[in-house]
């Protein structure tokens, strides 16, 4: 996902503002994929995330006048992204409708590391492709089965790779409390990958 400098930023917003229907293209095909890997990673269920990442676009296209320009534009995308998934995941809890989709279902859109530093794109031979992917799915419950502040945390951290500082504009938290929000993230996760595959880690 590129990010524009401040001038072209200035600029394309200003298109956005002006409701020019080729740059909100623009916008979608530079931003979709990472939306719909985030949110699908915080909801874990695929026809929420497809439906939820929809909703993200239709946010952004509604609220572009309020954005100030005092953050990058893919943060001020990635807040709302965000603000939506823990409005639908609390949503979700009250239905018990929160299912959780195989690790399949992002595809080639969004693929994250595992614990062992491979992603599935990556092994080329079928056996090994099969146990990347059980692999990724071990991952992947246990990153569900973390507290959704310490699963946000981890999330825009380790798989989204972005900045304590963004973070903290996203989350609107102190960068202390989002650093010890993902340290508490990782150690977590480690202990849950560890029970489930039987082993130590790292």
């Amino acid at each position: 996902m590129s990010d524009f400098d401040e001038l072209e930023q200035t600029a394309f917003v200003e298109r956005l503002r002006a409701r020019d229907e080729r740059a909100f293209n623009q916008l979608v095909r530079a931003y979709e994929r990472r939306v719909f890997g985030l949110v699908f990673r915080m909801l874990g269920n695929r026809e929420e995330a497809e439906d939820l990442a929809q909703e993200v676009f239709v946010q952004i296209f509604k609220a572009i006048d309020q954005f100030r320009g005092d953050a990058r534009l893919s943060t001020w995308i990635y807040r709302i992204a965000v603000n939506l998934c823990k409005n639908r995941s609390k949503y979700l809890s009250r239905r018990h409708a929160n299912k959780q989709d195989d690790i399949e279902a992002l595809g080639d859109r969004a693929p994250m590391s595992t614990a062992k530093g491979t992603t599935a794109g990556s092994i080329a031979r079928p056996d090994d492709l099969l146990v990347g992917m059980q692999v990724e799915r071990v991952v992947q419950q246990a990153i569900d089965s973390l507290e959704p502040e310490f699963r946000e945390a981890l999330i825009l951290r380790d798989v989204e790779d972005l900045s304590y500082e963004e973070i903290a504009q996203i989350t609107g938290l102190p960068d202390g409390t989002v650093k010890s929000r993902i340290h508490r993230a990782r150690t977590q996760l480690k202990a849950a990958i560890e029970r489930a595959l039987g082993e130590k880690i790292g």
